[in-house]
């Protein structure tokens, strides 16, 4: 049976179908059942599941449409990031920002308020300018930005239809290095966290929870010159030289040590032609104010030595705020509390995870939508202010809930059925 990229989901969906046209998912959407879409599988819950018809939409030709006076690309919901951004390098254009792994499918990605880092960088689906989808009626609909129920259905976690294509934002190519720094304690980041996540054009901090040290500080300069001097010294840490890396094989990294190269090549942590992150894992993450990140911070730094066993790390990354209803970082600018979680000890890492959920609760923690977390309607109805505008949207588009499945209506974004 099919598993996602993770390994600790498998799929119950009676059916898998492969499109490689639009009217491929048509045909699927003529005939009666409910359908959901299927991407590179980076999800770790449930949430892409159905009872009906899965609908793999990454084996679309990778065609790309670019529009260099609008400063605009459009192409297919299945590809891949890292597919994507050496066709645009190739162009002398780049996207503003990637995540971490750029073997995540552009449309899977923006549906879930994927992001990267960086104080001034919004999720990666602030940079959707249109998107087109399969509706219930199997026809094709186009949405752009400022029409109505554009702002829902980007982040729309496919709860209204199966998107094929978008349009995304890029910019001018551009350079970057990427440089750690340790020994930054953790009275240092909590009383200079603004100065510590302003370092770079994206920071990220890799951490177990242990004292004094955060961990490592990973930073991403952007250049004017490829000779851009950085400083040895960020808050009370240095800068150090050479290899020195958070993964301990290292081989799948992009790389570091302050050396130029590509937006593409050092925007993400993992090279596209190796194995992204650990692979065997599990991941939560959670979405706080960036004005509460130090309390939050050291709320979940207090569980430090009950949960760090279960951890291969915790990544501290930054987004700015967007206008978009379901995203994790909607009205807000967000400071990211990140966790790969060993999968060996199942029921632990649950109980660590409440823990870490009630920890940050105060702080109206957001979770990631395709990871895994404990929220149920009642509370992401306190955290998210647009859900109800967003499901009306939804049950307006899918009158008959085609689209829905036990996820959504757990966490309240269906009516259930």
């Amino acid at each position: 049976m099919a598993r996602n990229w993770a390994g600790n989901y498998e799929y119950t969906a009676p059916r898998i179908v492969t499109a490689s046209t639009v009217d491929d998912v048509r045909r699927v959407l003529a005939e009666p059942g409910r359908v959901r879409a299927l991407g590179t599988r980076h999800s770790f819950t449930d949430l892409p599941d159905t009872t009906g018809v899965l609908v793999d939409v990454t084996g679309f030709a990778p065609e790309f449409e670019l529009d260099e006076a609008a400063g605009t690309v459009t192409v297919p919901a299945g590809i891949r990031y890292g597919v994507l951004a050496v066709w645009l390098d190739e162009r002398g254009w780049a996207l503003r920002n990637m995540g971490s792994l750029p073997h995540i499918n552009v449309g899977g990605a923006t549906a879930t308020g994927t992001h990267g880092s960086g104080d001034r960088n919004p999720v990666l689906s602030a940079s959707v300018r249109a998107l087109r989808y399969v509706g219930a009626d199997a026809e094709l609909h186009e949405v752009r930005r400022g029409e109505p129920d554009f702002d829902a259905l980007v982040v729309g976690l496919g709860a209204y239809g199966i998107v094929v294509s978008l349009t995304l934002d890029i910019v001018p190519g551009f350079r970057l290095r990427q440089d750690i720094y340790t020994g930054i304690t953790w009275d240092a980041a909590l009383a200079r966290y603004g100065e510590l996540t302003a370092a770079g054009y994206s920071v990220s901090v890799f951490s177990r929870w242990e004292e004094p040290s955060v961990g490592f500080v990973w930073v991403k300069t952007r250049l004017d010159a490829d000779d851009h001097a950085v400083p040895d010294v960020l808050l009370d840490g240095v800068r150090t030289h050479g290899e020195v890396s958070p993964f301990v094989e290292g081989d799948n990294a992009t790389e570091i040590g302050g050396v130029p190269g590509p937006w593409m090549l050092r925007l993400p942590h993992f090279r596209l032609d190796a194995q992204p992150s650990f692979g065997d894992e599990l991941q939560t993450e959670y979405f706080v104010d960036r004005a509460d990140a130090p309390a939050a911070l050291d709320a979940v730094r207090a569980l430090g030595d009950g949960i760090r066993h279960l951890l291969f790390w915790t990544e501290l990354r930054t987004a700015a705020a967007d206008g978009l209803w379901l995203s994790p970082a909607y009205g807000r600018d967000s400071a990211i509390v990140h966790f790969t979680w060993y999968t060996d000890r199942p029921d632990e890492v649950a109980a660590a995870v409440a823990r870490v959920e009630t920890a940050l609760e105060p702080f109206g923690a957001r979770p990631h939508w395709g990871k895994v977390h404990g929220f149920d309607r009642a509370a992401i109805e306190r955290v998210h202010p647009r859900l109800a505008d967003a499901r009306a949207v939804f049950e307006r588009l899918d009158p008959d809930g085609r689209f829905t499945n036990a996820h959504l209506e757990r966490v309240g974004v269906r009516e259930p059925r």
